[in-house]
């Protein structure tokens, strides 16, 4: 199994890139430069990240085709509005009248806190080694509003969060695939965990839970942390490109994990050891 910093760090460099990014709802967030519209953008995309990636992704056309700003539209909107737009609206178990009460949820913190970030802020304390409390009071807030549970779950049951931590992850890191914006250290990020993420780092040896819940979530975090405490969930959009992209499966990233060590040793040291060895 793989569990050196080596491995992680050569994921990282190689499978990293904007170029991989497709397909995942993370593509739409470069439509926005405004962190405003981008944070809202970001929470709509990850709340409807279940189901069929191609299902995902043809729900967030429609629904940005509608809203291409989406902070000005949620703030603007008005329950007649919403009902007119989105009134045959269906995705899943989404229904127009959900999606419509995570609008005026959404709308609702907007206007008592100013950004989805200063409401998040609200719940961090200096104090915290993990985001987990102040996601969780993040969901209370969104959770105010009405009956939101396919997109928002209830925070205080053990669930993982994967969707708002994934949204977090976009939003708090800045690389060549995180747009970032926020102002959270990320080193308070958990690993945002589905059944995907948790049979690949099961395969890598993170964790030995079988249950995909927010301690597994934890569990795996601290086990990443081991090989960058600034930033472990650096390595989450590398792992999980297996078995997302059609040309990258699971079954490559066991494979790479399980190759044995001297395969990466230079021929110069394998010639001196092979030497020694004859000496």
């Amino acid at each position: 199994m793989a569990k050196n910093k080596a491995f992680f760090d050569a994921l990282y460099r190689q499978y990293n890139r904007k170029g991989l990014v497709h397909p995942d709802p993370l593509e739409f967030l470069s439509r926005w430069k405004d962190v405003r519209e981008r944070e809202v953008g970001a929470l709509l995309a990850a709340c409807f990240a279940y189901g069929n990636v191609k299902a995902i992704l043809k729900n967030l056309n429609f629904l940005f085709s509608v809203m291409p700003n989406p902070r000005a539209y949620v703030l603007a909107a008005t329950p007649k509005q919403v009902k007119k737009d989105f009134k045959n609206f269906k995705y899943r178990f989404t229904t127009a009248e959900e999606l419509a009460r995570f609008i005026f949820c959404i709308q609702k913190v907007l206007k008592q806190y100013g950004t989805l970030e200063a409401c998040f802020l609200s719940g961090l304390t200096p104090a915290d080694t993990s985001a987990e409390t102040a996601l969780k009071h993040f969901a209370r807030q969104l959770r105010k509003g009405g009956p939101i549970a396919t997109l928002v779950p209830a925070p205080d049951k053990g669930s993982a969060l994967k969707r708002l931590n994934l949204f977090l992850r976009w939003l708090v890191r800045t690389d060549n695939v995180d747009p970032g914006g926020w102002h959270v250290p990320a080193r308070l990020l958990i690993v945002p965990l589905d059944v995907h993420m948790h049979r690949c780092a099961r395969a890598l040896g993170l964790t030995k839970r079988n249950s995909a819940d927010m301690k597994t979530a934890l569990d795996i975090t601290r086990s990443l942390a081991r090989f960058c405490p600034q930033d472990p969930v650096k390595y989450d959009f590398c792992i999980t490109r297996f078995g997302i992209r059609p040309d990258m499966d699971e079954q490559m990233l066991t494979a790479k994990s399980t190759r044995k060590q001297t395969a990466s040793v230079p021929r110069t040291a394998k010639r001196k050891a092979s030497k020694q060895v004859k000496k």
